[in-house]
């Protein structure tokens, strides 16, 4: 019985309620103060919360599709995602503070050179005023001689919202898989720099420029290239993409699309398509119909012209809420006949990092194939 069907939850609900019934029936039965009245006691009032909990758990899950499947609740759901290409075509003081490095473990060295390092810094920006933390992972390459006069291609990793940029190291293990990726030759020695897009916290900006308010787009699309190119042996404009998972993955596409000099490709992972106004956004656009309307990815492609970029989108056929309005995404991108879009597709997955994991490997190989540099 499947962890999001109704049957399912019906049987919780049942098993609840019969559950009750009978605390309610046998509480008299025992009533005497000896060991085995208190175990059944307190037997039945464990059971009768636990199945109280397993309701109210599966009935969040089938709301906000955290979990696909009995194998994604547990983590044993490991199938990895193939990438399926819709299109043809592929193509002064410092404003980066180091705070702290380290090398990333379990890849056969402790040196920079042999097991690449991941620096804690703050990045500021110049224009927009925002100071933010992020990691940045570079590659063994980047310290090894004989390639000390080349520049490296970047990827930016958001994570979602609220998010933390240590989980997108940690959790999500970009560092460790593009490692993997590079000794299978499956993709570049690449720059990361993994930050939350939640810039202004505890506001969800969706990388907005918000009238009087963070110009979060602004700083991922100028301020963030300048301050790593200025501190890092960073490719130019063509050599950048972007990834991010869920709120991160709406800002990694929308960068992408209108940023198509900065961002040579984008993708989404289990991304929405609009930015969302709810308390924790507040008033975004201030009013500011055009605005809005660029912050809409379907407006832009009906409306903007076509971006000259190359997007990833991502989704499962069971339990992700975007499913259906990704097939739709991809039909949209393809009847521009520039815009260049690719997808991975799951049999099962929920909004989760057990998800994600089994995407990145594939994103980040196809990601790599369609950057300039290094």
């Amino acid at each position: 019985m499947g962890l999001t069907s109704n049957k399912m939850l019906a049987l919780t609900i049942l098993s609840a309620v019969l559950l009750f019934v009978g605390t309610v029936w046998l509480w008299p039965r025992l009533a005497r103060r000896n060991l085995r009245a208190v175990g059944g006691r307190v037997g039945l009032l464990l059971a009768t919360q636990l199945a109280l909990f397993a309701c109210l758990g599966i009935a969040v899950n089938q709301a906000f599709g955290f979990y696909a499947s009995w194998g994604d609740l547990l983590g044993t759901e490991t199938d990895q995602g193939v990438v399926v290409n819709h299109t043809a075509g592929v193509r002064a003081g410092s404003p980066v503070q180091v705070v702290a490095t380290s090398e990333v473990h379990g890849m056969g060295g402790s040196l920079p050179r042999t097991a690449g390092q991941v620096q804690e810094v703050d990045i500021a920006g110049r224009t927009t005023r925002i100071a933010t933390p992020a990691y940045v992972y570079l590659p063994p390459e980047y310290f090894q001689p004989q390639y000390r006069t080349r520049t490296f291609p970047v990827v930016v990793v958001l994570s979602g919202y609220p998010g933390t940029a240590r989980a997108l190291v940690d959790k999500l293990h970009y560092p460790r898989t593009e490692q993997h990726l590079v000794r299978a030759g499956k993709m570049r020695p690449t720059i990361l720099v993994m930050l939350r897009p939640t810039v202004a916290p505890p506001r969800d900006t969706e990388c907005v420029d918000v009238p009087r308010g963070p110009q979060t787009e602004t700083f991922f699309a100028r301020d963030l290239p300048d301050a790593v190119r200025a501190h890092y042996r960073a490719a130019k404009p063509g050599g950048w993409g972007i990834v991010g998972d869920s709120t991160g993955g709406y800002c990694a596409l929308k960068l992408a699309m209108h940023h198509p000099g900065v961002y040579a490709a984008g993708a989404g992972l289990s991304a929405s398509y609009k930015a969302p106004l709810d308390p924790t956004t507040g008033d975004l656009f201030q009013g500011d119909r055009n605005l809005q309307n660029r912050a809409d990815l379907w407006w832009f492609l009906r409306h903007e012209p076509a971006p000259d970029t190359s997007l990833l989108v991502t989704s499962s056929r069971v339990g992700e809420t975007n499913y259906k309005a990704t097939l739709k995404f991809i039909a949209a991108v393809e009847a521009t006949k520039l815009t260049r879009i690719s997808s991975i597709i799951l049999d099962s997955g929920g909004h989760n990092f057990n998800t994600w994991r089994r995407e990145i490997p594939a994103t980040l190989e196809w990601i790599s194939g369609r950057l300039n540099g290094g």
